[in-house]
């Protein structure tokens, strides 16, 4: 079996299938000189390896409840396990992200590369993959250093993103070539520029919404933590906003995003607090007043748009000036000329179509024998560890689906891979049994845990 790509994905992969059957002869192939760049980088160098809570809902691309049955192959709780198992813990830092208690990321991708060889897996470095063929034994791999045969393949090639962690995309083109629609690709988790200079405030963060518009219409709404640059906004709330616009803008449809400086609160809400504020603090300065809703430098920012002088007396200003504030202080429209790019971007959205791959093996549908795994697929997760997190039990998944395809036995089978053995033992001697029906329904409650009752005739069958 040969792996194709030696990141978070393709490494676990390669450690999930050996400890199910170690029979089989693993290599890992790695165009990079020293593998899992995109790690050592990610959770600035301390590798967000996962979150506390994971659901579907935290992840964009494919249909939700294909995400969903791939999420139960692996999920948090087993994730935290096997860190544990190979030397990693993790604690819980804001919004239930989990760090290495080294806070090392080097740490993280050490032991997973420990834990691989350990295994047995054969790791190539500085192997580039330059094709993938179908062949009748299996599968021709052409490398920078000659070709491989193999009778899988898994494809955890990344996407676009992190160029000089050598994800360039090349996957794609791959899963291509054997008949795979590939999602047009956007960068995702990116910083956002705008038209207008935001050098005064650059470095300023803050709470907000921000509502991306699509043809007029609002496509999606978001909340969390923003930070002004001196060439736009960033931070986790325009992170994971990016995807979004840079999917409108590639599909050509007419994309906006206004900023709420108040989330959580309407326009209607606001207007109120205006008016309250002015009745118990009539002498203050609007740019005064405003200091209970966002910071100065942001407000002072807002008025200079507005063409409000930041000296006004709030009981001198004019019910509709005061209305304007209120609707800019709900909805402000960013001017977004674009976005950094892949070369900054933490994750790609866009991909493999997810609908071409069996949740529970990750294997293809349009190619058997070809599984994919992690980025390369149509799934995109939010800030917080949900990317990696999809690594890891895609990972798992296509470990449990190899495992099953393989001739040797697993050494540890999960449940689900010994009932698949012995339904297969089921189906090869016993075909012609008299009561195949009725046996197919007892195995079936192993898989489905529910007791179906044998037919009335098969019951009653002796006594005719």
């Amino acid at each position: 079996m040969a792996v194709v790509g030696a990141g978070a994905a393709g490494l676990a992969t390669a450690i999930f299938v050996l400890r199910d059957t170690p029979t089989l002869t693993v290599v890992v192939l790695e165009g990079a000189r020293k593998p899992g760049a995109k790690i050592l980088v990610s959770g600035g160098s301390r590798c967000n390896v996962t979150n506390a809570r994971v659901t579907e809902a935290d992840f964009w691309g494919g249909r939700q409840p294909i995400v969903r049955r791939v999420l139960r192959a692996l999920p948090v709780p087993d994730t935290i396990r096997f860190f544990e198992e190979i030397g990693v813990t993790l604690h819980e830092e804001t919004d239930g992200k989990l760090f290495p208690d080294s806070n090392r990321a080097r740490d993280v991708l050490d032991r997973l590369l420990d834990e691989a060889g350990r295994v047995g897996a054969r790791l190539e470095n500085d192997t580039r993959v330059l094709s993938v063929d179908v062949t009748p034994e299996g599968f021709r791999l052409s490398t920078s250093r000659g070709d491989i045969v193999a009778r899988a393949v898994v494809l955890a090639t990344g996407g676009r993103s992190l160029p000089k962690s050598g994800s360039d995309g090349q996957g794609y083109e791959f899963a291509a070539r054997l008949g795979h629609t590939i999602v047009p690709t956007t960068p995702a988790l990116v910083p956002l520029v705008l038209n207008a200079a935001a050098g005064p405030l650059s470095g300023v963060s803050h709470d907000a919404e921000l509502s991306v518009w699509v043809d007029g219409a609002i496509a999606t709404r978001l909340r969390g933590a923003l930070l002004w640059t001196h060439f736009g906004v960033s931070g986790p709330l325009a992170l994971n906003a990016s995807r979004h616009w840079a999917r409108a803008d590639l599909e050509g449809k007419r994309v906006d995003i206004t900023l709420n400086c108040c989330p959580g609160e309407s326009f209607d809400a606001v207007d109120r607090r205006l008016r309250q504020l002015t009745s118990e603090r009539p002498r203050a300065m609007i740019a005064t007043g405003l200091a209970g809703f966002l910071p100065a430098a942001v407000a002072a920012a807002l008025l200079n748009w507005l063409s409000i002088a930041p000296d006004t007396i709030l009981a001198h200003l004019p019910r509709d000036v005061r209305r304007r504030l209120a609707h800019a202080l709900t909805s402000w429209p960013m001017s977004v000329s674009g976005t950094r790019g892949y070369t900054v971007a933490e994750a790609t959205a866009g991909g493999v179509a997810l609908d071409e791959i069996d949740p529970a093996t990750m294997e293809s549908r349009v190619c058997p024998g070809l599984y994919l795994v992690g980025e390369v697929l149509d799934v995109d997760g939010r800030i917080g560890g949900f990317n990696f997190q999809w690594a890891w039990s895609s990972a798992r998944a296509a470990a449990q689906g190899l495992s099953r395809r393989s001739p040797a036995c697993p050494t540890n089978p999960s449940r689900s891979s010994l009932n698949f053995t012995l339904y297969r033992l089921y189906r090869l001697y016993w075909p012609y049994w008299l009561y195949s029906q009725a046996w197919h329904r007892r195995w079936s409650c192993a898989w489905h845990a529910s007791w179906q009752p044998w037919p009335e005739r098969v019951r009653s069958w002796p006594a005719e």
